[in-house]
């Protein structure tokens, strides 16, 4: 199957700029980019798919076995990259896509010249001194939640993650998101990301990175992105005056002037 169209995959942007790879988080779809995406177009090659099962991918290249855990979506990113033939990318993962990210730069460094990770988790689940936001029973109890009725956590946890309860539009459109997927792939999906436990591979990052972290989310913590930046050598930390999980929907100026500042650096 070509990969371009198992991902949707689409490419925009100024022709011959250097080539950005927006990738989405759990439960979304390339749609949730539409607010940095046009910005960056005038300065970049902006790549957009959808992970499968999510969006306009095609489902029928879903399967259990390869996307029980984050390395299937590892793999898709680096069989992109290299369908694509663009040369080395800057990769911007926003939540478990951070990880999904780092997987595949770890594997394929060549691949990519920056990795932008935009409110990123290594471990959802405390442990010990690492504070990770839940503890083993919270992610047990909101696993059983989504596995037992998806449509019904979906329109409790959207609004959670999104933050910004005084803007309830942005709650509505993560819920109607989280609602377009099908819940088998979902509830999948879901135990890769909120079980996964990738805080030994950061060491691994040699391409230079940035943690973008807003200043306000209950998903992760401000104290995720302190350790994540320690853990990623010579990595930059930028902290967004946002509120939530999802600031290129919350604070989409912010979030595309801190990528664009990044990517246009030494």
């Amino acid at each position: 199957m070509d990969v371009r169209t198992r991902n949707h995959v689409s490419v925009t942007g100024r022709e011959g700029g250097p080539v950005v790879m927006l990738a989405h988080g759990f439960g979304c779809d390339q749609n949730l980019w539409r607010l940095v995406a046009p910005a960056l177009e005038e300065h970049f090659r902006v790549v957009l798919f959808d992970h499968v099962g999510a969006g306009r991918s095609d489902v029928s290249a879903w399967s259990p076995e390869r996307y029980s855990t984050l390395d299937g979506y590892a793999q898709d990113v680096i069989e992109i990259c290299r369908a694509l033939d663009l040369g080395p990318v800057a990769f911007v993962g926003h939540s478990v896509s951070s990880m999904i990210g780092v997987l595949a730069a770890v594997q394929e460094p060549g691949l990519f010249d920056r990795l932008i990770l935009l409110t990123p988790s290594p471990s959802y689940i405390d442990d010990g001194d690492y504070h990770g936001g839940f503890s083993e029973q919270d992610i047990d109890e909101l696993l059983e939640s989504l596995e037992s009725n998806y449509l019904g956590w979906s329109a409790t946890m959207a609004p959670v993650i999104m933050g910004n309860p005084e803007r309830p539009e942005l709650g509505e459109e993560l819920t109607n998101s989280f609602c377009r997927t099908d819940p088998d792939i979902a509830r999948v999906f879901a135990r890769a990301t909120f079980l996964s436990d990738n805080r030994a591979d950061l060491a691994e990052v040699t391409v230079p990175t940035l943690i973008a972290e807003s200043a306000r989310d209950t998903i992760a913590p401000r104290e995720v992105g302190a350790f994540v930046h320690e853990q990623i050598p010579g990595s930059q930390l930028v902290t967004l005056d946002s509120t939530g999980h999802c600031p290129q929907l919350s604070a989409p100026e912010e979030t595309t002037r801190a990528i664009t500042a990044f990517l246009q650096g030494p």
